[in-house]
């Protein structure tokens, strides 16, 4: 086996492990269906009621829906590093860092695997936007594309993450970070009201966040008349970069967990 085809099936063989947990514990699919559900049903019904954020031809559930899809990911990965606090303090993350397997295969791995939670919360979005009559789009290049920007947001978002639980290495401090940073990251985006409404210095902000060039490739791929506000090239290539840059650091800085 090359070098290449190792690299990717111990990556794999890592998501089946990630995978496994969630397997045992199918309560946890249920319980982060609760937020995008209120946010859906209370927030987007009440502010497409008051037509206050103008969203031009797209009616406001429809501009809404990528967003908190979007966002139901970012909550969900956000936290990724918490297990990995967990896996040291039971002593699994030691023998990961043991075995042969490169750091950047654990690490991508997690990655990955954080990407196909997310798109188990991909399945509760539509499923509502469904329901609710968002006019979604079905055309199958547009649901890899889709699917493209969920598995990659859930990657950058999980790596990042994992990056600061490398960095505090305490599940306290964690929680506190990562409970200051989410909705910072969701409110300086474009996921419930367009760029242009910003003040200037906010939209600076987004544009570097990466939470932003996911919700524009969802938006473009999942609704009917959804526009980019970036091009396509633009958001996959944020997206991919930022996970990239995001695994190289995470893989240095895993063994450090350990310690």
């Amino acid at each position: 086996m090359n070098a290449s085809a190792s690299f990717v099936a111990k990556s794999f063989a890592m998501v089946g492990v990630e995978t496994t947990k969630l397997k045992r514990d199918p309560t946890e699919i249920l319980s982060r269906a609760v937020q995008p559900a209120l946010w859906m049903l209370v927030f987007g019904q009440v502010m497409a009621r008051t037509r206050a954020i103008q969203t031009g031809s797209l009616p406001y559930l429809d501009f809404m829906a990528p967003g908190i899809l979007a966002q139901s990911v970012l909550f969900t990965s956000i936290f990724y590093g918490l297990s990995a606090i967990w896996e040291r303090d039971l002593g699994i993350l030691q023998k990961y860092l043991v075995s042969p397997t490169p750091r950047t295969a654990l690490v991508t791995g997690k990655a990955l695997s954080a990407g196909v939670r997310g798109l188990i919360q991909s399945v509760i979005v539509y499923t509502l936007s469904f329901v609710l009559g968002v006019h979604l789009n079905w055309n199958p290049v547009d649901l890899i594309g889709g699917l493209l920007a969920i598995v990659l947001g859930a990657a950058f978002f999980s790596t990042f993450s994992l990056i600061i639980a490398c960095i505090v290495k305490s599940r306290e401090r964690f929680m506190g970070i990562g409970q200051v940073i989410t909705m910072p990251l969701f409110f300086a985006s474009n996921a419930i009201y367009p760029i242009a409404m910003m003040p200037h210095w906010l939209q600076v902000v987004s544009r570097i966040n990466p939470l932003t060039y996911q919700v524009d490739l969802l938006r473009s791929t999942m609704i009917v008349g959804g526009a980019n506000a970036f091009s396509l090239g633009l958001d996959i290539a944020v997206l991919f970069g930022a996970t990239v840059v995001a695994i190289l650091i995470a893989a240095r800085l895993y063994p450090g967990l350990a310690s």
